[in-house]
Formats: structure tokens, sequence, C-alpha cells
């Protein structure tokens, strides 16, 4: 087997980004709206999914409902859900919403909220399953679901994609061939974007963060918001200290389920509040940082 990683990069001579004002950092929040897509009996896997929820990673040797399971779930989308919104929108900062398709389809007032909020949205894939686990075919199919189902409800296609961890083999090169991406996210290896070729054809890959992400909650690292808003914290420290001769960019993953909890999310709004003390600081949308790496750092072979 050919042995196709990158484990080099930009190593130590990574390119200035010329962040928009001379920002010494850029930084991107993602809201994953994923509940509703989830597996579930009622759309045939026989089993109730509760990964990043209270009870813990489900049991793939339970089978039948968990109704527990479904309103830990449902959490996320009756309540979580506005109160992330509510968090960026009162202090007037944007982000990306990481969207399954069918969660959305299953919440029309959500999805007209982030229609009418000016927020960007990136496809999470058609439903929130391992993408690993599909075939090629199935695959494409839920790639092309997904952009048909966004155009119906959104008004327009996604420019972005994100599948849920992990990728399988065939993801990259079939969001390639679909066309109409600019980028996607299917990448944890760099704080920068970065080029790629991809059956001959250039891709921008914009990478995404299981570190700063409240995952961490539901894999027992984070106990408080606290936790959440330190870590946070000292990422972004470390990343603005450096800012001065090595500007990157930094994204922070959050789940409505998970940090829409009011013990989490409290965590999250001093984060957000640190965040707006300092200057040179770009909060964008993933979008956003899309085009303008395109624009500042297109495609050199």
């Amino acid at each position: 087997m050919t042995y196709d990683r990158d484990l080099i990069g930009y190593a130590n001579d990574p390119p200035d980004p010329k962040w928009p004002d001379g920002a010494r950092i850029a930084i991107n929040f993602v809201m994953n709206y994923e509940e509703g897509s989830e597996p579930s009996v009622q759309d045939g896997e026989g089993y109730t999914e509760r990964a990043l929820t209270e009870a813990g990673t489900a049991d793939p040797g339970v089978v039948g409902r968990d109704l527990a399971g479904e309103g830990l779930f449902a959490y996320g989308s009756r309540v979580g859900f506005w109160r992330l919104m509510r968090l960026f929108q009162e202090r007037g900062l944007p982000m990306t919403i990481f969207g399954c398709a069918l969660a959305l389809e299953r919440n029309p007032p959500a999805a007209a909220a982030i229609k009418a909020s000016g927020f960007d949205i990136c496809c999470h894939g058609w439903r929130w399953v391992p993408h690993y686990k599909l075939t090629e075919a199935e695959e494409r199919d839920h790639i092309r679901r997904a952009i048909a189902s966004f155009e119906n409800m959104m008004g327009e296609r996604p420019l972005g994609w994100y599948c849920r961890y992990g990728p399988s083999v065939n993801t990259r090169k079939l969001v390639v061939a679909e066309g109409g991406f600019l980028y996607d996210s299917d990448a944890y290896d760099d704080e920068l974007p970065y080029w790629v070729k991809v059956d001959g054809k250039p891709h921008l890959v914009v990478p995404y963060s299981i570190t700063n992400n409240d995952a961490q909650f539901g894999r027992g690292k984070f106990a408080t918001g606290d936790d959440f808003f330190t870590f946070c914290r000292d990422a972004f420290d470390m990343l603005y200290a450096e800012g001065r001769t090595q500007p990157k960019m930094m994204s922070v993953g959050l789940h409505m389920r998970m940090i829409g909890h009011p013990a989490r999310a409290a965590g999250l709004a001093r984060f957000l509040d640190y965040v707006q003390m300092h200057a040179g600081v770009w909060v964008t949308r993933r979008i956003d940082i899309a085009r303008h790496w395109m624009e500042h750092h297109p495609y050199q072979g």
C-alpha cells in the first residue's frame, strides 16, 4: 500500500496567512448540529446513539430504543441550540454550523434561525453516521442527498464539508468529484489551511480540532465549565503570543447537547468574553477563512 501520509506539512516555515487587519489569530467557533440524524432504531440502526451525552457512548451490544438516550440528544435541539445562538448573537460574534442535513430537516425552526442569522453552514453529512463504514456507493449517495437537502432547506448548496469522525478513504475523492465544495475540514493535522491535489484537481483543506472541543466533556477530560474555559484560554494565549511572528487559526468545536447545558455554557460565555478583550483577533466564519486563503494563498502546484 502506498504511504500517502504527509508528516511534514509547513514544518518550521509556515506561510504568513495575512489575516485581515494584521490579526495575530483567526478563531472560528463551530456548532455541530447533529441531533435527529444520529443512529437510531427509527432510522434502521437498531440501537439508540448516546455519544457526547451524559450517558456516554452507546454499547453496540445493546439493541432497542433507549428513551433516555433519545431525550439527551433532543435536549440539544430543543434547548442547547437556542442557548448557543443567543450567546453568539448577543455578542455580535459569527460562527459556523456543521449541519447534518436530516437533523435540520427535522427542526424547521432551527433551520430558519440559522438561515436568518448570517452564520455560515458547512455540510456535516446527510446523517451523523461513521462514513468509514459506508461503501463508496453509499457515501456518494449520502453526499448527494445532503446537497439536495441543503438546497431545498437553506436556499443554497453547502460550500464546505465535514463528516462525522472519521472520513473514509473515499470521502475527499467523492467530495471533489461531486464538485461545488470550496473546502473540507476532515483533517486535524495543522493550524493553517493547506492545499492538496485530488485526482489532479487542487483542493483546499481547512483543518478542524477535536482538542479545542467540548467533546472532551464526553471523554471525561473536562468536568466543569471552568475546565473548558481554562483549556481554550490557554490555547488562545499560546497562539496569540505566537501570532506576533507566526499567525495561526484556532478552531473551537461545540455540541448543542453538550455545552448547551447551563453549567458548561457558562464556561463558553467566559471564553467568548475573554476573546473579545483582545485586539488583533479575527473571529470569523469558516467560509471566510477558506475564501481568504484562496485569495491570498492560491494553489501553486
